[in-house]
């Protein structure tokens, strides 16, 4: 028996969006984390207005808290952002809200501000943050229910498949993709495991890392219609090496335009 081509499968089990569904997606540079910086730290409502200043789009974080909010936030720890420790969804969104973050005078806030912040000014992408042991409906439902109304441009994505294929299933007007690292892994397992990831989350269009690029499978996605990001973008041979091989770019420092 001849096994099907991995491009005829891609098509079949993860098909490429309607045309014009999500070409918003290839006209920005998303600003990693907002415009942040020495004394504007990363996610924080000052690097978002920086970057919308600037006209750039903007990527953030969201996790839940204890009450299951929407909170832009990355780390899973406290620590590192802030001067509290202990794991972020150990604390409400109320008590999260009055954390400051390091080495300003912003608190840590929810999706909600943020998506008042922007207000369809610039686009946005929200990557939703997951591990194996949390279950990720919640996180997941928490961010429909704070996007219903929103009028701007606005995508999800993650590494978890699952959170892609949540979105296909329950809000499919909600732009969803997969973030994506090949970790050195080019074996045929490691392709294998890319197509499998593809297959079960079903991505509108993917987020690559691009140490990884150029990448056949990469290409072969985005031949086939899905737009292709590519992050953390940071220097000038990154700038170059996204202009030739993705869409668009998720940039800081060096890598976004003067």
């Amino acid at each position: 028996m001849r096994l099907l081509p991995s491009t005829l499968l891609d098509a079949w089990f993860a098909p490429a969006p309607k045309p014009g569904q999500v070409d918003w997606l290839r006209d920005a540079t998303y600003a990693h984390r907002g415009l942040h910086g020495s004394g504007v730290p990363e996610n924080s409502p000052s690097a978002f207005a920086a970057a919308i200043a600037r006209g750039h789009g903007i990527e953030c974080d969201v996790q839940r808290s204890s009450d299951d909010a929407a909170m832009v936030f990355h780390d899973w720890e406290l620590d590192r952002l802030t001067g509290q420790s202990g794991p972020v969804i150990e604390h409400s969104a109320a008590e999260l809200g009055r954390m400051t973050l390091s080495g300003s005078a912003d608190c840590i806030p929810t999706l909600r501000q943020l998506l008042d912040q922007v207000a369809g000014r610039v686009p946005l992408l929200i990557e939703i943050k997951s591990r194996d042991d949390l279950r990720i409906a919640p996180l997941c439902l928490a961010v429909r229910r704070v996007l219903e109304g929103y009028r701007g441009p606005v995508a999800v994505m993650s590494f978890d498949p699952r959170v892609s294929r949540w979105f296909h299933v329950h809000s499919r007007h909600v732009a969803h993709g997969l973030v994506v690292t090949e970790d050195g892994k080019r074996t045929l397992l490691g392709r294998l495991r890319r197509h499998l990831a593809l297959w079960s989350a079903k991505p509108q269009f993917l987020a690559y890392d691009i140490r990884d690029l150029p990448s056949g499978f990469a290409s072969a996605q985005r031949r086939r219609g899905l737009p292709l990001l590519t992050w953390t973008v940071r220097s000038a041979e990154h700038v170059d090496r996204a202009a030739r091989h993705a869409d668009a770019p998720i940039a800081e420092g060096a890598g976004l335009p003067a």
